[in-house]
């Protein structure tokens, strides 16, 4: 379905994943991004984009996935949506910018404790340890097992293109049909497996209104991204991975817990024009990217809708963004070379990931 034909009811359904069940790869799976350059050349440039209005309802949503989609730009059979931008060229630019040879991680740490933001856990058990009653073998080891539900508002992971649905289809057209009791047969994070390699820029918004952070509920709107960029002298480039701090581990660390899920810093819809005209191939924030509640009467998680389905752009979310934002503060440059490997879980709807931004 070519993005001058979309037109669908609204509708959103997340998918919960969990680190289990693989099934066999499905037949036509796509290739990871490593291995396709031969689509990474649009044929469709990214339009250029008109404000828009804060005072957005149902009506604007369903307007907006229409005039945002990415659907056919890459082919009827894509899988990949804006991963496609990362070209050879992107990466190899990308790696020009590790010239300080500083390392830092984005994924904060995983949570073992039950809190309000946190229903689930991480878990893990030790599998073997060490006998104290029994002399220490020439050869010793121990072992331990993880489980861990990762979509939501905890942990860090990165969305795949299957975990949202729009009126019963997922990016590029694809039925939800397509998802069984496997998991997803298109669109799934197993096309991710040959890695996200690209540049990395961090839009810290408490930084440019001088504060600590975010309080829950504010929306980001299009005039704050162009002013971060005009505050750090630089702007978005097709291929690139943007990641919105919003303060959140900070606020947590200072004043504990909330409803992340129900009161949350984050992108207000209005910004998504922006977002598809810089032709971004990764998005992600220290939420769930959304401001909540949405502002959009009527419809909940309106920016994960507008990215994933519409634009075919995965989402990292739950990211720590706190050492990257210091770290780009003291260098006094917002960008970087990102490196990110999902798990390669056939049919998977997501993965726990462990971005790291080289400096």
């Amino acid at each position: 379905m070519k993005a001058t034909h979309l037109r669908l009811g609204i509708a959103c359904t997340l998918l919960i994943g969990t680190i289990s069940a693989c099934a066999t790869a499905p037949d036509g799976e796509t290739e990871p991004a490593s291995d396709t350059e031969a689509a990474a050349s649009s044929p469709e440039p990214a339009p250029s984009y008109s404000p828009e209005s804060r005072d957005l309802v149902q009506a604007d949503i369903e307007r907006l996935m229409e005039e945002l989609s990415n659907w056919g730009r890459w082919g009827d059979d894509d899988q990949l949506g804006t991963a496609n931008l990362i070209t050879q060229e992107k990466r190899l630019e990308a790696l020009a910018l590790a010239t300080e040879g500083i390392s830092v991680s984005l994924a904060h740490p995983l949570i073992i404790e039950t809190a309000v933001d946190v229903p689930f856990p991480f878990e893990r058990a030790i599998l073997a340890l060490p006998d104290p009653d029994e002399v220490p073998a020439f050869r010793g080891g121990v072992s331990d097992r993880y489980e861990i539900s990762y979509h939501g508002y905890s942990h860090s992971h990165i969305d795949a293109l299957c975990h949202i649905l729009y009126k019963g289809k997922m990016y590029n057209g694809y039925s939800q049909d397509t998802v069984t009791a496997e998991g997803c047969t298109r669109s799934s994070i197993f096309n991710l497996r040959g890695g996200i390699v690209t540049r990395g820029i961090v839009f810290d918004i408490p930084r440019l209104k001088g504060v600590p952070y975010l309080e829950p509920g504010t929306p980001i709107y299009t005039e704050d991204l162009e002013a971060f960029e005009e505050m750090a002298g630089l702007r978005v480039r097709a291929g690139d991975a943007v990641f919105i701090r919003t303060g959140r581990w900070a606020r947590r660390a200072e004043v504990g817990p909330w409803a992340v899920s129900q009161h949350a810093a984050g992108l207000h819809a209005s910004t998504m024009p922006w977002v598809r005209s810089r032709d971004i191939s990764f998005i992600g924030s220290d939420a769930a990217l959304d401001v909540v509640p949405s502002l959009v009467e009527g419809v909940d998680l309106p920016v994960h809708v507008l990215t994933i389905v519409a634009m075919g752009l995965d989402i990292f979310d739950n990211q720590d963004l706190e050492a990257v934002a210091e770290t780009a503060a003291e260098l006094g440059r917002w960008e970087f070379l990102l490196v990110a490997g999902p798990l390669a879980v056939e049919t998977g709807t997501g993965s726990p990931v462990n971005a790291l931004a080289i400096f």
